[in-house]
């Protein structure tokens, strides 16, 4: 490509070089990395830097928050429906898996109310042993995110997202503990505030007052032991006056029951086909539960704790594993829970011994507490699960997304709302999907089209100059020329009037995507329809790569009319203009 006489020169290396650029990168080839890089993933004695000199402080912590763990536990497992020895089995197993293999040096795992949440209408719609094999396909699903190395990639959800399904979650648990809260049958459903509506009116005439009295004690206990000490276990000393109350007061509330005394010996299912083609869509949105939340409590602990950064993949890793392992004994899916961590790194823990200990505690009240935790009323656990519930939402941060921008605010409501009335997955997708589509908007709105006449900031000698100058306008394109601001621009330009030569300068365009060279080709071709000629002065090597292949060269009068300087451009349409007729007809 010449400019009036010279050489274009066309870049030598770099991603255009044909032969010499990178080559392409293959499934197969990310596949044997991955299995290469599988080492990596796998336990170390660098996990356990310095316990002689922390073992007490993790054992320490580690029976703190097993103290913290056993009531939530409980509480989960008889939300889902599965049961407490469900949410019991799965705290001591997933908790002790992930804490070995997981990429968190504080991280504590197991069953948590995002995760009750979503197998509620799971367990609604397929019964509960359909959670066996969502937990299977959603562990191998997270294990194959570990191995492809996606940990990192999952930073990218956005804030107000995170933020929009931790409130809807929230709320969500609070209308699962009605039935609890009000000592009725729960009745069936999968959407959880029509199941809610249905609670209350059977409350109104046959609710228990003892049933909401024994929640009252569990929630007031719970708001008023932290006044008394930040360490104290406000749920258990909870749970325990409240059981006490019961056993006293209201014999009639309904309780945990039995229990079995042991873990349940591991169980492979029977799994057909035919059971995992309507299941995967389930599978899909735990495995990306079990994604998100794990990353977030990790990320959340490497702030509180100097124990250094988490790595993403070995965290995947390790949460796959552990929920592959827990389904076999008839635990439900867990993921990293953000309270218990930070429980954790409070009480002092510094290597994976405190998370583990956690996990050893339980069986050990598992195996010597079983008759004890069968006293425990059911309307205790909701109490506990309503300020769970609430200590969810920071309102902290809500306020700070509400207060940025519209754009934040809207992103946090959509997410809460089609959380409460749809679920899960849908409510990211719908999250992010809304996420982007505003960000491209305020990028769009970003990009500038600059027009600057000629003789604006040029000292001309002579009248003839200046003529010449006005029949001359340049434009300066900043930002990003895409599909978001294209028709924008398209209708800006194609407007040009009273002029020969159009410059288009486009050195500080940042952004050129194939929308946005359409419609710079469209621009020209108008443009030169109309007797006005274009020159382009400064595209980069990639934006003109993406302009030849769309086009935009063809569309100019001639192939000389492409410029490295804008002094040259300049002087070439001065030319071009004095050998014009005095007027532009028309388009």
């Amino acid at each position: 490509m010449s400019r009036c006489g010279r050489r274009v020169s066309q870049p030598t290396d770099g991603p255009l070089a044909g032969p010499r650029g990178p080559q392409p990168v293959t499934f197969v080839t990310e596949a044997r990395r991955a299995i290469v890089g599988l080492r990596d993933l796998l336990p170390g004695p660098r996990d356990y830097t310095g316990l002689r000199r922390t073992w007490t402080g993790d054992v320490m912590a580690g029976v703190t928050v097993a103290v913290v763990a056993l009531p939530l536990a409980l509480a989960f497992g008889i939300t889902t429906g599965l049961g407490a020895a469900a949410g019991l089995t799965t705290a001591i197993v997933a908790g002790l898996v992930a804490a070995v293999f997981g990429g968190s040096n504080v991280q504590v795992s197991g069953p948590t109310g995002a995760m009750a949440a979503v197998l509620v209408p799971i367990i609604a719609r397929d019964g509960p042993d359909a959670v066996l094999v969502v937990g299977l396909m959603a562990g191998a699903l997270v294990l194959i995110g570990a191995l492809l190395r996606i940990g990192r990639y999952l930073a990218f959800v956005p804030w107000p997202v995170v933020e929009g399904f931790t409130v809807g979650i929230a709320i969500i648990i609070a209308l699962q503990q009605l039935p609890n809260l009000f000592g009725v049958a729960a009745p069936k459903g999968e959407q959880a505030l029509a199941v809610a509506a249905l609670t209350v009116r059977e409350a109104v005439t046959s609710g228990q007052v003892a049933s909401v009295a024994v929640a009252a004690v569990t929630v007031l206990v719970m708001l008023l032991v932290p006044r008394l000490g930040r360490a104290l276990p406000g749920s258990l000393i909870a749970v325990v006056l409240a059981t006490v109350v019961a056993e006293v007061l209201a014999p009639e509330v309904a309780r945990i029951g039995a229990m079995p005394a042991t873990l349940t010996l591991p169980r492979l299912p029977s799994v057909s086909v035919a059971d995992i083609s309507p299941l995967f869509s389930a599978a899909l949105a735990v495995a990306l539960l079990v994604a998100l939340e794990s990353l977030l409590a990790a990320k959340v602990a490497d702030g509180m704790a100097d124990t250094g950064r988490h790595d993403p993949d070995r965290e995947l890793f390790g949460q796959g594993l552990g929920n592959l392992i827990v389904p076999l004994f008839g635990g439900m899916p867990s993921t990293g829970a953000i309270a218990r961590t930070a429980v954790n790194v409070r009480s002092g823990a510094r290597t994976r011994l405190a998370a583990i200990t956690h996990a050893v505690v339980l069986v050990v009240i598992l195996l010597a507490g079983a008759g004890l935790v069968a006293r425990i009323p059911l309307a205790a656990l909701a109490g506990v699960l309503l300020v769970t519930a609430a200590r969810m939402v920071d309102p902290w941060n809500v306020r700070a997304i509400l207060r940025a921008t519209r754009r934040d605010a809207a992103v946090l409501v959509v997410t809460a709302v089609v959380t409460v009335l749809f679920d899960l997955i849908l409510a990211v997708e719908v999250g992010i999907a809304v996420a982007v589509v505003l960000a491209l908007r305020a990028v769009a709105q970003t990009a500038i089209l600059s027009p600057e006449p000629v003789g604006a900031d040029r000292v001309d000698a002579d009248r003839e100059s200046d003529l010449l100058a006005a029949r001359i306008l340049t434009y300066r394109l900043d930002g990003a020329l895409f599909f978001g601001a294209a028709q924008r621009f398209l209708a800006e330009l194609t407007a040009v009037s009273d002029v020969r030569v159009v410059i288009l300068r486009l050195s500080q365009l940042q952004v050129l995507d194939a929308t946005g060279a359409q419609a710079l080709s469209e621009i020209i071709a108008e443009l030169e329809q109309r007797g006005i000629t274009v020159l382009l002065k400064g595209p980069s090597p990639e934006h003109l790569r993406v302009m030849r292949a769309v086009g935009v060269i063809d569309a100019l009068s001639d192939e000389r009319h492409l410029f490295v300087a804008l002094d040259d451009a300049i002087a070439h349409a001065r030319s071009h203009a004095a050998r014009l007729p005095a007027q532009v007809a028309p388009g």
